[in-house]
């Protein structure tokens, strides 16, 4: 690969990583539930003025604040709520967000990750195995990855290109893996205008009740069993 397709290559990670470090330092204190709650009014007015364009321009902005790594996905997912209620909101919050983690997968992969599961491929010893270990147990990977929350949504953006997955395990464990969290908070989000009339903010821990969160643990635990039946059998060479 010559220098200037090399570089051609990481353009879109150098710019991504860029506008990241920006909108850390000049958007962390816009994109909030402050904004959202001090401009409501005119956010509903143009939706029911302009319902189609203001469908066009959420998803839009949801779409770059995902693809480029910028703070406020969860108050966007909220003003996907509050506009259009659950249902839409929540296929319009689920697209977006899918879409622009397939978008910063994409420039990472294309970047780096073909590079680097190239370089896997022919290594030897743990680095090949590690590879092994990754082709092997994809699919239940991935979707643990979207699953546990611990796990930020950016890094279970970026990893999965840096492997050099191929992209449809990691579209179809991106929507099924935030699917329980974009509707839980979606669904606060529908209920917004109870919290700004009474001039609070909303909890979302307040509905992660055990009704909730047991589900979601034996959701991990299922997706969880394939990857433990494997280590098991091969620590006992089997």
């Amino acid at each position: 690969m010559t220098p200037t397709r090399s570089l051609a290559r990481l353009a879109p990670i150098a710019i991504i990583g860029i506008v990241a470090v920006l909108g850390l330092i000049f958007l962390r204190d816009t994109v909030s539930f402050d904004t959202l709650r001090d401009n409501r009014n005119a956010l509903l007015a143009f939706r029911d003025a302009n319902y189609l364009a203001s469908i066009g321009a959420f998803v839009l902005v949801y779409i770059l604040i995902v693809s480029l790594s910028l703070p406020g996905a969860t108050v966007a997912t909220l003003t996907g709520g509050f506009l259009f209620g659950v249902m839409p909101g929540f296929l319009f919050n689920l697209f977006a967000a899918s879409t622009g983690a397939s978008a910063i997968f994409l420039a990472t992969r294309w970047g780096l990750g073909d590079w680097l599961a190239g370089r896997m491929e022919v290594s030897d010893g743990r680095i090949s195995k590690i590879r092994k270990g990754i082709d092997e147990n994809l699919w239940s990977m991935l979707l643990l990855m979207r699953l546990v929350p611990a796990v930020p949504f950016f890094v279970a953006n970026l990893l999965p290109g840096l492997w050099g997955v191929p992209l449809t395990p990691y579209v179809v464990t991106t929507v099924l893996g935030i699917l329980p969290g974009t509707l839980i908070v979606t669904s606060v989000g529908a209920g917004l205008g109870d919290v700004f009339a009474s001039g609070s903010a909303p909890d979302l821990g307040a509905v992660l009740t055990p009704q909730i969160l047991l589900p979601l643990l034996g959701l991990c635990l299922l997706v969880a069993v394939p990857l433990l039946v494997r280590l098991v059998r091969r620590r006992m060479g089997t």
